[in-house]
């Protein structure tokens, strides 16, 4: 799209502005009506995976304290930020942007949507294709229907192919291969080293394992230079980071078009729209085989993409974000489970009248209060023997037909399975994917917050899919109040995929709920009532107690029932360091009654493993 410079009026006037974000910088534009610029300014980073709540309204803020509106309407507002690719990252944007400017609709959507937005359209083109190469790449396609596809990207490490990362490392190899091969020092190698200021080749070895990603794709200039002085590793380097640009390209389009439509390719990124012989050879690989298609390099910045997508859909528009129907079998957005009816109900959102005065207490009654308040959990559990029997049985069944167990949670509910599960390997010599956890917002989340991440029902079917769960599995949702989305999306996919469902709360009001006929339900609910919280609400407390024990409970006495435990003791145990080598040789003393020294030597003849050594020395007395 097009810029031209506003001129100065007395007239208030309706203005639109666009803000694009990712990993290195942000970017704002305000516009009126006609398009004209009233104002461009840069931020930091805005990745919306790496920015909490407050940290995002921060940023708006920030923006909006720099904005000349004095006699002019903020009309509309357009956010795309890198990470936002789910209803509920989008959701984050919008409640964010209604903090900051109430009462004004907002478009939030992802970066990709923003660059795509900044080209000018070709109406007769029935889809349009991003092609996007600078320090890191992607593909973004949308067609009339609003289908839309992706492909690409994924970081320089995974991904990225065509991108600066890309033909720098692609140069770095392939010069070091020619290097060992020929005792030849080429053009390519030359400009690497003046690039970098470097002596010899050797010293690209401790560069390259310092290098980061912004040291990485500032040598892809090195490659054009090379490539301009007819170096050949260079120009096949190039050669080949433009048809892996191609491919991706076409991929993305060929999942929204047919090869026969005509096809908008849109080229952005420093890659591209600064290497005019690059640009063209990654159209000359599209043109085979979109031979209707039209090329368009941006010549803007994405935030004008955004401004362009609040003026066009501003009637679309709705200051009261909601998340979007969740896209699973059995479980719509009205689903019962979803109800926040049930959240107010649970015990963990209510006061304990016993903690009232908690912030005035001494140190002693505080401690005396919460230790007191956690005797009731046992209590509590034992209410749902029944439930904790069946589902450990379940267990142990997966167990012997070499099935998996999988935890999934959010917050200190992922963190506590996820724990769990690293523990049965160390403790029964389990093998590293019978048990395992799943936690919304990824290893991330065992650390820090993800925010929106157990929002995202969607989210957890994926994770479900990703992870490999399949019928004879079983899966364990653990969410304190019950209703955590992305607990529920799990279960709901584990179920289409014949796994068994088991939802662990400590929320007894689930017991009552009436679920329509074809909506989805776990197989079993574990819902022990353990009252109010000592903190309100910070499930962290009695209810990862109780979590831990309940889990405890789960894997351990499964295990027992699969021949790794003899009598009350771990006999399948890895001891991998020195204070479980001391105890594994302890336990073979105990079951054999043999000397300390026998007891030893069986377990280094047997590899360590106690169950062999056992059976070893066993057979050694009959004989």
């Amino acid at each position: 799209m097009s810029k031209k410079i506003a001129e100065v009026t007395a007239e208030p006037i309706p203005v639109y502005l666009g803000i694009e974000g990712g990993g290195t910088r942000s970017t704002a534009a305000l516009s009126d009506a006609d398009g004209r610029v009233l104002a461009e300014f840069q931020g930091g980073p805005a990745n919306l995976i790496l920015l909490s709540d407050r940290q995002l309204i921060w940023m708006l803020r920030g923006f909006a304290s720099r904005l000349p509106l004095e006699g002019r309407v903020l009309t509309a507002v357009a956010v795309g930020l890198a990470g936002a690719r789910t209803e509920t990252h989008r959701d984050r944007i919008r409640r964010a942007a209604a903090r900051v400017w109430p009462g004004v609709p907002c478009v939030a959507t992802n970066d990709l949507e923003t660059a795509l937005a900044a080209a000018d359209e070709d109406k007769d083109a029935v889809a349009k294709v991003l092609i996007l190469s600078g320090t890191g790449s992607c593909c973004f396609a949308r067609n009339h229907q609003g289908q839309t596809a992706k492909t690409g990207g994924r970081g320089h490490i995974i991904g990225d192919r065509g991108s600066a990362c890309d033909i720098a490392q692609r140069g770095l190899k392939a010069l070091m291969a020619h290097y060992d091969q020929t005792a030849k020092w080429p053009r390519l190698g030359v400009k690497f080293l003046e690039a970098l200021a470097l002596n010899n080749p050797e010293d690209l070895i401790p560069w390259s394992m310092e290098a980061n990603k912004t040291d990485l794709a500032s040598l892809a200039t090195a490659v054009f230079a090379a490539a301009r002085e007819r170096d050949p590793i260079a120009a096949q380097v190039l050669t080949e980071a433009a048809q892996a640009l191609a491919d991706d390209g076409h991929a993305c389009a060929s999942r929204i078009a047919q090869s026969t439509d005509r096809v908008q390719f849109v080229f952005n990124g420093g890659v591209l729209l600064k290497n005019e012989s690059f640009a063209k050879a990654v159209e000359m690989r599209l043109r085979t085989r979109w031979p209707r298609s039209v090329f368009t390099p941006v010549k803007v910045a994405s935030s004008w993409g955004a401004v362009a997508l609040a003026r066009s859909q501003e009637g679309l528009l709705t200051e009261n974000p909601t998340t979007e129907p969740p896209v699973l079998a059995g479980l719509p957005h009205d689903h019962p489970a979803f109800d926040l009816k049930l959240l107010r109900l649970s015990p963990t959102e209510q006061r304990n009248a016993k903690s009232s005065k908690l912030g005035e207490m001494s140190v002693a009654h505080a401690v005396a209060l919460m230790l007191d308040d956690t005797t009731s959990v046992p209590r509590a559990l034992r209410a749902e023997a029944a439930a904790i029997e069946w589902t450990i049985k379940k267990i142990a069944t997966a167990f012997l037909a070499d099935r998996h167990l999988f935890y999934v949670g959010a917050g200190t509910s992922g963190r506590l399975g996820v724990l769990d599960a690293s523990e049965c390997p160390p403790t029964f010599r389990a093998p590293q994917e019978q048990v395992q956890g799943i936690i919304a917002g990824g290893q991330r989340a065992l650390w820090s917050a993800v925010e929106g991440a157990e929002d995202d029902p969607a989210a957890g079917a994926a994770a479900v899919d990703h992870r490999g769960v399949e019928a004879g599995d079983v899966v364990i949702g653990i969410a304190a109040s019950g209703r955590t989305p992305y607990v529920w999306g799990a279960l709901a996919r584990a179920a289409e995929l014949g796994a068994t469902t088991v939802l662990v709360c400590f929320n007894p009001a689930f017991r009552k709920v009436e679920v329509p006929k074809g909506l989805f339900w776990p197989h079993k609910l574990i819902a022990p009532g353990l009252g109010p919280e000592v903190l309100t609400g910070s499930t962290r407390l009695k209810a990862g107690t109780a979590t831990k024990l309940l889990l405890n409970l789960f894997t351990t006495v499964a295990m027992t029932r699969t021949g790794k435990v003899v009598s009350n003791l771990m006999v399948d145990l890895n001891p991998t360091n020195v204070k479980l080598r001391e105890r594994a040789q302890w336990i073979v003393q105990e079951l054999t009654g043999c000397d300390a020294e026998a007891a030893r030597s069986a377990l280094i003849s047997t590899g360590w493993v106690v169950k062999d050594a056992w059976e070893k020395l066993k057979k050694k007395r009959k004989s």
